[in-house]
């Protein structure tokens, strides 16, 4: 019985809103559309980062909204990434092109759902 009611319980939990954001080459980035006030706080302490070192803190902020945001990445000609290891070290492996395409996409993803949260 215990195990059943916790089985209820997933799946009546609140989903995060999901948004679709389609690169150029015609990937596509799914991003989440929530961020706890923890999760807001840490990316503040990233961002804000060391003063001596202004780019590592404004890499490790992008890092870390991509990190805590997506939830899907489709990657033409290859399977989804869904799993948030995976989606991490893709990210790190990502082209300039890509990087700079993931950059936009967070900040419109920002704009759109996040204002009050200042984008790397």
């Amino acid at each position: 019985m215990g195990k059943r009611s916790r089985r209820r319980g997933e799946r009546d939990a609140l989903a995060a809103p999901e948004s679709e954001y389609r690169g150029p080459s015609g990937d596509l980035l799914v991003l989440r559309g929530a961020m706890s006030p923890a999760t807001r706080r840490e990316y503040a302490t990233a961002a804000a980062g060391s003063p001596l070192s202004r780019e590592d803190a404004w890499q490790r902020a992008a890092e870390f909204l991509f990190e805590h945001l997506a939830v899907r990445w489709e990657i033409v000609g290859a399977e989804p990434i869904v799993r948030q290891k995976e989606l991490l070290g893709r990210y790190r492996f990502a082209s300039q092109d890509e990087r700079l395409w993931i950059r936009e996409v967070l900040r419109e993803h920002l704009a759109e759902h996040f204002p009050d949260v200042t984008p790397p």
